[in-house]
């Protein structure tokens, strides 16, 4: 009798198991399925108007993404500032609200300030020092962005910094009696303008226009081609010739969203997040003069105010009489003592030619 319960038991319990084993198996089918053919999502934001030439590489890169994964990631853009400026967006991102962003050197610097560096005013001469110089700084400030929970797929810029004002600006002193956009949430850059002697205005970009209207700015600094896609140079007619620094962007995507992109998927969507970077690039060296040419041409008719060697000698002696307050409260001392050293030596192997001068 004992026996046989015994062997009851044994059986009840094998098939007690095999059953539990089954349901295990069968619970975990659906979602191994549900792994394999639900999308990778990711929400991208960028200040890039929608519809621009620059939308529609990222709208072409989005697409590329979901080709070359064939549906497993889905890209879905939020353009023209409509998830907030670049400091919300890295917020938000922070919060798990978006996975991807198109961030200018104002919000990549929310994540490392260290790519500030590149963007020192008038530390730089051409496209080709300051990508010299990205070169190679770039694993030192990718790194550091992974660490924090950033992965970089590419690197772009916006083109040249120019001051647009409401009347014109050939000297610093022409731009200090201006009331001065300046980008919002860098306590320390506002403080180092208000101790050049400017007029300093801290909002978010997307306030730009409606200030301008306003009367509460007068001045700005932004690329000739941002000015054009966005329309601020209607609110603001004169243009000074000078490069006062070049503005750098990149893409990046949330690591632990990065993380779940199948590994074999991310070769490729890296080589066609670069290329499109390479494309945003060549367009805007290409497009500056043209850009400059279309607001001229423009019913607000853009005026280019000229820099002479003399006033440019000016304005060089403003920007590195910041330095010393810059290097270290603007830029991490580091980097900007490694990026001064690679720009020397790219000098050193590369001496300048005289620039053009600008057709007025």
């Amino acid at each position: 009798m004992t026996a046989y319960v015994g062997k009851r038991l044994h059986r009840f319990v094998s098939a007690a198991r095999a059953g539990a084993l089954t349901v295990a198996v069968l619970g975990l089918i659906p979602a191994a399925v549900s792994a394999q053919t639900t999308p990778i999502t990711i929400k991208m934001a960028t200040l890039v108007p929608e519809n621009s030439s620059w939308f529609l590489v990222l709208k072409d890169v989005a697409d590329k993404w979901g080709k070359i994964s064939g549906g497993r990631v889905k890209v879905i853009l939020y353009p023209g500032g409509r998830r907030g400026d670049d400091p919300d967006v890295v917020r938000d991102m922070r919060l798990g609200g978006l996975q991807g962003a198109v961030l200018t050197s104002v919000g990549l610097a929310e994540i490392d300030k260290a790519v500030y560096a590149l963007s020192i005013p008038m530390a730089y001469g051409s496209y080709e020092e300051v990508y010299a110089v990205l070169e190679k700084m770039r694993p030192r400030i990718e790194a550091s962005m992974e660490a924090k929970g950033f992965v970089v797929v590419n690197w772009a810029d916006g083109g040249w910094v120019h001051f647009f004002s409401k009347s014109p600006v050939a000297t610093p002193d022409d731009l200090k009696k201006l009331k001065f956009f300046l980008w919002a949430g860098d306590p320390k850059s506002l403080e180092i303008w208000k101790a050049a002697g400017f007029n300093p205005r801290p909002a978010p970009s997307t306030e730009l226009i409606t200030g301008l209207q306003t009367g509460l700015f007068e001045a700005f600094s932004a690329p000739p081609q941002v000015s054009v896609i966005a329309r601020f140079y209607e609110q603001a007619k004169y243009m000074t010739d000078l490069n006062w620094t070049l503005m750098m962007a990149s893409t990046v995507i949330d690591k632990g969203t990065w993380a779940r992109i199948p590994a074999d998927l991310k070769p490729a969507l890296l080589q066609a997040a670069r290329d499109a970077g390479s494309r945003l690039q060549a367009e805007i060296r290409q497009s500056g003069e043209k850009d400059v040419e279309a607001m001229k041409n423009s019913p607000t008719k853009l005026v280019v105010v000229p820099v002479d060697a003399k006033t440019r000698e000016l304005w060089q002696k403003l920007a590195e009489s910041t330095y010393p307050r810059v290097r270290g409260d603007f830029v991490p001392a580091d980097a900007f003592d490694e990026a001064m050293k690679y720009r020397d030596e790219y000098r050193k192997q590369h001496p300048a030619a005289p620039a053009p001068p600008r057709k007025q």
